[in-house]
């Protein structure tokens, strides 16, 4: 990761690193090695989700992979600041889901020197910006784009493909729900829908 390489990172400095794709694609995966290398380093960290989040665990952070953190369940991006006072590393997750005050929170949190690691969906079902994610990635320092494999193809996949039918831009799900798929089979999918209607 380029972050890890730059020899001019301070670990004093404070900068908002966004890992961004679609889902299945390992963003919370990276969140979690991330906060775990601070940890190593004995930095103060605190990560946290959406309340609304429950797919795996009401509490701790849980990737696809069955990887397990420890988190803050808030309701709102304002808690955050309220929460992450005396933390040198914030991690959040599944930004999408928060409130368009997030960015705000996160640029707060870095011009009092804390490193901000944020993981998100950067488009919806539809293949649309989704949330706060994108106004995010324009004020990132560091951006990484992860991407999952099409599950058509087997190429590689940026959109997040929602199998069931419900037009609901938040409708929490897993793979009875949600498949990845690369440009070219995300597009023919929607033409079939289309025409269908």
């Amino acid at each position: 990761m380029f972050i890890e390489k730059n020899q001019h990172y301070n670990r004093h400095d404070g900068t908002i690193e966004v890992i961004c794709g679609s889902m299945f694609s390992g963003k919370t995966e990276e969140l979690i090695r991330r906060v775990k290398r601070a940890q190593i380093a004995n930095q103060n960290v605190e990560i946290f989700k959406p309340e609304m989040d429950k797919r795996y665990d009401d509490h701790d952070v849980v990737s696809h992979n069955q990887n397990i953190i420890p988190s803050v369940p808030v309701e709102s991006a304002s808690q955050i600041m309220l929460l992450a006072s005396d933390n040198e590393v914030v991690g959040i997750d599944e930004a999408q889901f928060f409130d368009e005050e997030l960015p705000n929170v996160c640029n707060q949190l870095a011009e009092n020197g804390v490193r901000v690691i944020v993981a998100g969906l950067d488009m919806d079902f539809q293949g649309k910006p989704f949330g706060p994610v994108p106004h995010l990635l324009a004020i990132a320092d560091f951006v990484t784009k992860v991407h999952a494999i099409c599950i058509q193809c087997g190429a590689l996949a940026q959109f997040s493909f929602r199998k069931v039918k419900n037009d609901k831009q938040v409708m929490l799900g897993e793979t009875e729900s949600y498949v990845p798929l690369c440009r070219n089979c995300f597009t023919a999918y929607h033409s079939v829908e289309k025409k269908s209607r």
